[in-house]
């Protein structure tokens, strides 16, 4: 009977280790993405700091971890941390155009972290980037709805990712952010 439930666990281990296949041909540095005003965001520009990506909408009921994101660049961004704000409307509910979100965004929470442009997250639409991290850490990195979070460590990999309710300043995410500084 023991040796039937270590077998069970050890396959459920297995089948749920997302990024057991991680051989990260590419690394995060290496892609480019649109930014909310139009410029092509290098990401080599961000070498040797720790990305917290984020997909965003402005018609979500996590609408409000705007705060916490804008709270967590400004006690880490001189420490080294890049808050990267990916508005998406995969899940339909984001703005329809670039200017109204960063309005939004600059009005109703004073974001000045690094927005990108409205990009998909999801499926086979998405930006390259979330499809880099897919192939790298598994479903686990696939958004299931905005405001989902990737801890990229300084080297470029996905160290962690984070659910929707996760808020970006619980000691959750902080702990893994301090530790990556």
């Amino acid at each position: 009977m023991k040796k039937k439930i270590f077998i069970g666990l050890t396959l459920i281990m297995i089948f749920f280790n997302n990024n057991s296949n991680a051989n990260y041909e590419k690394k995060f540095f290496d892609h480019k993405i649109k930014s909310i005003s139009g410029e092509i965001i290098d990401l080599k520009d961000f070498e040797n700091k720790v990305i917290l990506l984020v997909n965003t909408a402005s018609y979500c009921g996590f609408t409000n971890q705007y705060n916490d994101l804008q709270k967590l660049w400004d006690d880490y961004k001189s420490k080294g941390l890049i808050v990267l704000g990916v508005p998406s409307n995969s899940f339909n509910q984001e703005k329809k155009g670039d200017s109204e979100i960063k309005e939004f965004c600059e009005v109703n929470f004073q974001i000045d972290f690094p927005m990108t442009t409205i990009t998909d997250v999801k499926g086979n639409d998405a930006h390259e980037i979330f499809k880099w991290a897919k192939k790298n850490h598994g479903n686990s990195a696939v958004p299931k709805w905005n405001f989902h979070k990737i801890l990229i460590n300084k080297e470029g990999e996905i160290y962690e990712t984070f659910s929707s309710f996760t808020k970006p300043t619980s000691n959750k995410i902080v702990s893994k952010i301090e530790k990556l500084l």
